[in-house]
């Protein structure tokens, strides 16, 4: 190449323009060559000539030189700085040779040479002072594309960094090297683009990379051309999807199908309508006509009174007289319809609905005959549970919490922990221009004022602030920084502390106002000119955040960075007292950062933002104490809601209510102050009341009152999931936080229902057995009947109608415990329903491996098991007790104090009537959702809703932004918005090898990436391939390749890396032993240290290199030292007999958002199953983050599986208990499509899928069956059997859908609804966005989906394709009816016939 720069000179010895040395700048520096117009001179010795062919090639072994040996001495010592830099890619290393050769000693140097400028050297001589170096655009790119993909692994950087200041193009390239510096050229080189005529441009024809010889063609980690092409992966996001237009194919299916459904749908009811309509007429005409008999029970037309269910009189009637007795059917109330007896069948009897009801007759008789054993009984069970409270633990490790014990991550940060230690801790503090002074508000917010960081007085400023930290001494140990930090050089070297300081050495001496920014463009564009003390190149980007691109360029201008980006690494250790050593200093250094961040706006117009290595814990523990208080506060008032709500009275026709007697009193009391014949005068005939001083409230208000068992119905949920826990705790299963928040309020959703189910059946059987229900007919005396199971008594479930008994009977008058097991039998069934649905679907649960999941699962199915056992005993025992307190007349609340009945003149006994609620949905809503046309706009309406939550769940995103976790005032939430926004440097990512035989060349090959004969496939080749294509890879930076640089590292041409003794080459030689005392390792091995590895060390041997070179500093002397930049990447056996294991180092891309952390942690196994299918041997990624985004990788399986497994035990369990499998697959539909609708909410109200996500819906699935279970328990005991098609079918379905709302939607609405909706306003109050979002949200979405599935789409499909009921529940249907309508309880039934639409109701 030098003799093709050569042929354009005129002179057959060609012409110089500089020759020899001229002296240094000053007393220290390199020297300067002297101008000189002169030939080109041959070499005056052969030891010259030597030297010459030995740093420049044979191109130079013969022909004249326009160079000294001196020079050719100083161009070697240049050369060798930076062949361990360049040598790895020969076509970069020759070129650069080539050039720096040509420049110094060509003998055509005066065709591309010019010297412009000259000075006076420190010696007196005239020197060069800057010259034109004339290079032409082919060979300029040429040179700059053979090195700019060059890697230097120690750093996770390029060798361009080094050698080009990070040059993007070939003119930066050459300006950096020409440019004048203390550790580059000596004077300045310019490099014009346009030579003038007298001169020829330097245009040797450069080396290329993928060029096919050996002294050109470079590795795949080098040269990306010569990289295979691996199979194309779109980056995450833009995976090929089904489309139609801008909606998904699922979507667009899902919006036709529902839109053809309703149209259909409407159509079939207008033409359904239309036919009916004609029908009636034709039937109309032929009655007119006399055709028709009169009575045709079959014309549609006929518009009976009559009721569904006549049929269960029908036994009772004979002949005609029973056909005859349907006209007045309506005076039976429910029960009665127009049907023929002879065409109607006998109710349906479901023997284990029977067995049921009476087993829990059988407990609730014990349980109210012996209340106190009861007690006894139960709590000593109870306090035996929670005998476990003693094992009680809390678990707060996230890694416990979160992973499972069998997680993939997690054995594998085990494995990386066991073989390299845990990953560092790491202080990380941000500087940035302060906010608005004196604006509080401005400032809460963590804006960031976009103006640059540095300043001179700012520098000043900061730089003493690290010199406090250095000083900072822990308490009580006094621990400082040295003593905790990390260090790569050993015990004795320095601590990395990533900070601008440390390009200054941590000192501003020598540095001015007008200085300091020339130190940092120069460190910014060349970090290895500013090594700091750990000796380590420190790139701009990880102490500079922010930086604006230098407009029109693709360059930064680091002056105007708007952050100061301060890390503070600390060692971390498997040894407990080493990490409580770290821990105690950080917690000093929190605590000075604290006040730091307090005064700096004030001291230094500056914000600080910081984060310790103990902060994060400390944060969410602080966010957990704060959220515990609105947690708490949120039971409360539900606890309050639930007892005044439960104990407010029964409301009798005989006393006024409290507002009307506060209204009355208001009204007559300036009457008091009148006089006293006035007041006896009119208060006879004018008042209705005489006036008091005092108002008179009914007696209701203090012998009704519920308070206290409403009370001790909350204590039994407490009770329930206190023994849980004993439970638990006992056999070792650890409380989380989500239990403590979640757990009460899945019980209390549950329990409370139960209680009021319990407590509003009471209140039917005491309106009809108890001491107000008396006869309006003849006195007909019934004996209250025994237990069921007595085979001489009859049973309370046997019917009780006969011949004899006349439609207006005496009603049942039974004890109090009589009552309460009777209330047990009915509700009891429904209790174990919805307790056992709940429990297994739960249970179920404990199957997913998350431990915050599975123990979630565990303590709910406990929790909800036990609070139904206590409400099924001890509180059936506390129903009894509160009735007789009752019916004694004694206070709620106050036992000891009785109130006597007032007297009352009235014509019937006093009987209790039906709440606003229940008044409500028995009057207006029960019938009105029954109408045709509301059952066809509720099923539109919910499939429209579906369709909705289907489009909407495609969009739910994965994660948990870990903002969300802290406190609202939390100083971490400013620190992640400035690492969102400042800091542009990626997590650390390992790729770990084991079970290969590094030892080998096999096991060599399968890991290099720089050597010829290096596997395709290799460790270092797919890693290099997968950088070059990191929108899917997300790997931004080079490998560090431990097994590449080990291996150059024994290159004997880099004569200051690995040395050994002259006279015992078994002794290797240390960085302060003579030249003349070593030589390079491999010098005048045979073979030769070469690129094919042929002739590379093997086994033991290669142990022992490799050992040396481990322990070997990584200086300036030799940069491919392995102990600062290797020394925790090679795991080596105990013996040291082999490599056990061996980690890749490189980054991931800058990561800023959830969906970022996911993908790269996708991209990270991807790549590693690459590895380990292309090698055959193990390999696996490691990063800090991967243990805790694992779960993303299954949590969408995760959330089919538990969903999946709790929606099939409730089908089995529903369509058991129910004894219909239809009726249970659609309880289980309506369950499905309540959570479907929780999880499209997810999706518009931006609520990620994430464990605490998972948990909600599981929550949703429960809370989802306690609203549905109830009402299709009701309705399928409230049955006369009838087939699905029979003629009346329909309409019996309409009356047992509206007998089950009127029986336990009050239950329902005001148990859950009402008690959680007040729960969860108090939420809204929270400062806390994960308790906003995550449960607030969520918990709202619930229940109100779930009210509304429960209580409007599950009794419209069960009216229209619910399975056949079985026989009535009530022993006395007949005489609950007509005492009903005797004592105005204003129960209209439901007619079930085609004028019912029309009816009074």
């Amino acid at each position: 190449m030098v003799k093709q720069a050569m042929s354009g000179s005129a002179d057959s010895h060609g012409h110089c323009a500089m020759r020899g040395a001229c002296g240094t700048k000053g007393w220290f520096g390199q020297q300067l060559p002297c101008p000189y117009d002169g030939p080109a001179l041959e070499p005056e010795t052969d030891e010259f000539r030597s030297l010459l062919v030995s740093v420049c090639g044979t191109s130079y072994a013969d022909g004249p030189v326009c160079c000294t040996s001196e020079q050719v001495q100083t161009l070697q010592i240049s050369l060798s700085q930076a062949e361990s830099i360049i040598s790895p890619c020969p076509a970069c290393r020759n070129n650069f040779h080539s050039f720096f050769c040509s420049f110094t000693c060509s003998p055509n140097q005066a065709d591309f040479l010019n010297v412009t400028a000259t000075q006076t050297s420190g010696s007196g001589q005239i020197a060069v002072k800057s010259v034109d170096f004339h290079v032409t655009e082919q060979f300029g790119q040429g040179f700059y594309d053979s090195c700019k993909d060059t890697k230097f692994g120690a750093s996770n950087g390029y060798a361009m960094d080094f050698i080009g200041g990070g040059a993007k193009n070939y003119s930066a390239f050459l300006k950096y090297m020409g440019d004048e510096k203390d550790l580059g050229s000596p004077f300045q080189i310019n490099y014009p683009r346009h030579p003038p005529p007298e001169k020829i441009a330097f245009d040797p024809l450069p080396r290329n990379c993928f060029d096919a010889d050996l002294g050109s063609r470079c590795a795949c980690v080098d040269c990306p051309s010569t990289c295979p092409v691996l199979p194309y992966v779109p980056p995450p996001g833009t995976e090929p999807t089904c489309q139609i237009g801008s909606i998904s194919c699922l979507s667009f299916i899902l919006i036709l199908a529902y839109g053809l459904a309703s149209a259909a749908f409407i159509a079939g009811y207008l033409i359904e309508g239309f036919i009916r309509h004609r029908r009636e007429k034709t039937y109309e005409r032929v009655a007119l006509s006399g055709d028709a008999p009169p009575g045709n029970a079959s014309s549609p037309g006929s518009h009976s009174r009559a009721l569904v269910g006549a049929s269960s009189l029908a036994q009772y009637l004979d002949g005609e007289d029973s056909t005859g007795g349907l006209s007045e059917s309506h005076h039976l109330g429910r029960g009665a319809s127009l049907l023929d007896p002879i065409e109607t069948l006998q109710p349906r009897q479901y023997r284990l609905s029977t067995f049921l009801r009476r087993s829990f007759y059988r407990l609730g008789a014990s349980c109210a005959n012996h209340p106190w054993l009861t007690f006894c009984l139960v709590f000593s069970l109870v306090a035996l549970l929670n005998i476990g409270w003693r094992q009680f633990e809390i678990e707060t490790d996230p890694v416990r919490l979160w992973v499972s014990p069998s997680s993939e991550s997690k054995l594998q940060k085990e494995s990386f922990d066991d073989h390299f230690g845990p990953f560092y801790r790491t202080e990380q503090i941000f500087v940035t221009p302060a906010t608005y002074m004196g604006d509080t508000e401005h400032i809460a917010t963590y804006d960031f004022v976009d103006e640059p960081v540095l300043s001179w007085d700012r520098l000043k400023w900061w730089f003493q602030i690290e010199e406090d930290i250095r000083a900072l001494r822990s308490e009580p140990n006094g621990y400082a920084l040295s003593d905790v930090c990390f260090k790569p050089a050993g015990p004795q070297g320095a601590c990395v502390v990533q900070s601008l300081a440390a390009w200054f050495d941590h000192s501003l001496d020598g540095y001015n106002a007008s200085t300091w920014t020339n130190r940092i463009q120069s460190c910014a564009s060349q970090p290895s000119n500013c090594l700091p003390d750990f000796q380590q190149p420190l790139t701009p980007q990880y102490v500079l955040g922010g930086v604006p691109r230098v407009p029109g360029s693709e360059s930064k201008n680091w002056l105007d960075a708007r952050a100061l980006i301060v890390t503070y690494v600390v060692s971390d250790s498997l040894d407990s007292a080493t990490r409580h050593k770290a821990e105690e200093w950080e917690r000093t250094l929190r605590v000075y950062l604290q006040q730091l961040a307090e005064e700096s706006p004030e001291v230094a117009m500056s914000d600080v933002t910081f984060s310790t290595g103990i902060s994060l814990g400390e944060e969410l523990n602080k966010s957990t104490n704060t959220d515990i208080k609105i947690v708490v506060l949120s039971y409360v008032v539900m606890f309050i809601y639930v007892s005044l709500t439960l104990g407010n009275g029964e409301v009798g026709p005989e006393e006024e209510g409290i507002w009307s007697s506060l209204k009355t009193w208001a009204i007559n009391f300036p009457r008091v102050f009148s006089r006293r014949d006035t007041i006896s005068s009119s208060a006879s005939f004018d008042t209705p009341r005489p006036p008091r001083i005092l108002p008179r409230l009914p007696r209701r208000l203090f012998i009704g009152s519920k308070f206290t068992l409403g009370l001790f119905g909350i204590v039994l949920v407490i009770i329930s999931v206190s023994s849980s826990v004993g439970l638990f705790s006992f056999l070792g299963v650890k409380v989380t936080l989500i239990i403590a928040e979640v757990i009460p309020f899945l019980v209390l959703a549950v329990g409370v229902d139960n209680v009021f189910i319990l407590v509003h059946e009471l209140d039917r059987q005491n309106m009809v057995h108890g001491p107000n229900a008396s006869p309006t007919g003849p006195g007909v005396g019934f004996p209250t009947p025994l237990s069921p199971t007595s085979p001489t008594r009859r049973s309370p479930f046997d019917s009780m109608r006969d011949g004899s008994i006349e439609t207006e009977s005496m009603p049942l008058h039974l004890s109090p415990e009589e009552r309460v097991a009777r209330t047990l039998a009915k509700m009891g069934p429904s209790i174990l329903l919805s307790s056992l649905s709940e429990t297994v679907a739960f249970a179920l649960g404990a199957l997913v491996p998350m431990p915050a999941v599975r123990n979630f699962a565990l303590y709910a199915a406990g929790s909800v098991l036990l609070n139904a056992v206590l409400q099924v005993t001890v509180f059936i025992s506390a129903l009894t007790l509160d009735l007789r307190r009752l019916e004694s007349g004694r206070v709620d609340c106050f036992p000891c104090v009785m109130i006597p009945s007032r007297i009352a003149l009235l014509d019937a006994p006093p009987s209790p009537s039906l709440g606003r609620i229940a008044r409500f949905i028995r009057r207006t809503y029960a019938p009105y959702l029954m109408h045709g046309p509301v059952k066809g706009a509720v099923l539109i309406i919910f499939g429209g809703i579906f369709v909705a939550s289907m489009i909407s769940i495609q969009h739910i995103e994965l994660g948990l932004d870990r903002r969300l976790a802290l406190p609202s005032e939390s100083y971490l939430i400013p620190y992640f918005n400035a690492v969102d926004a400042y800091f542009d440097v990626g997590p650390p990512v390992y790729f770990v090898s084991q079970d290969l035989n590094a030892t080998s060349l096999g096991g060599q090959r399968s890991l290099c990436g720089r050597f010829t004969t290096c596997d395709e496939g290799s460790v270092a080749n797919v890693l290099e391939a997968e950088r070059n294509r990191t929108e899917s890879s997300f790997i931004s930076q080079p490998t560090a390749s431990w097994i590449d640089d080990f291996l150059k590292w024994l290159d004997p041409t880099l004569e200051t890396c690995c040395r050994v003794r002259k006279n015992d080459p078994s002794v290797f030689c240390s960085s302060r032993d003579s030249d003349r005392l070593c030589r390079p390792c491999f010098q005048d091995r045979t073979p030769s240290w070469n690129i094919t590895l042929y002739g590379m060390p093997e086994g033991s041997e290669f142990m022992s290199y490799l050992t040396q070179w481990l322990q070997s500093p990584t200086d300036e002397e030799c940069p491919l030292g392995g102990k600062a930049a290797y020394g925790d990447a090679v795991s080596l056996a105990t013996d040291d007999s082999g490599v056990q294991a061996s980690h890749f180092r490189t980054f991931h891309s800058p990561l800023k958002t959830e969906g970022d952390f996911i993908n790269a942690f996708a991209a990270a196994h991807r790549i590693a199953d690459d590895i380990s299918t292309k090698t055959g041997t193990q390999v696996f990624p490691y990063s800090l983050f991967y243990v805790f985004y694992e779960q993303y990788a299954h949590i969408i399986a995760t959330t089919q599986e538990v969903l999946g497994l709790g929606l099939a035990s409730v089908l089995l369990v529903t369509a058991l208990l129910l004894g219909s499998w239809r009726t249970g697959t659609i309880v289980t539909g309506v369950v499905a499509l309540t959570v479907v609708n929780v999880m499209g909410v997810m999706g518009v109200w931006g609520i990620s899928l994430n464990a605490i996500s998972l948990v909600n819906l599981v929550i949703s699935l429960g809370i989802a069956v306690e609203f549905c279970s109830h009402v299709a328990r009701a309705f399928m005991g409230a049955g006369v059997g009838l087939p699905v098609d029979h003629p009346a079918g329909q309409k019996e379905r309409d009356e047992r859908m509206w007998s089950a709302l009127v029986d336990v939607g009050p239950s329902v609405l005001s148990g859950i609804t009402f008690t959680k909706l007040i729960g969860i306003s108090v939420l809204a109050l929270t400062r806390s966005r994960l308790l906003e979002i995550y449960y607030f949200r969520m918990w709202l979405t619930l229940i109100l989906s779930g009210a509304l599935h429960g209580l409007m789409l599950l009794p419209v499909i069960l009216s229209l394709a619910g399975g056949p009921g079985y026989a009535l529940e009530d022993a006395d249907e007949e005489w609950m009816s007509n005492a009903i309508r005797r004592h105005d309880y204003e129960y209209t039934p439901f007619l079930a016939d085609d004028a019912s639409d029309n009816s009074d109701l």
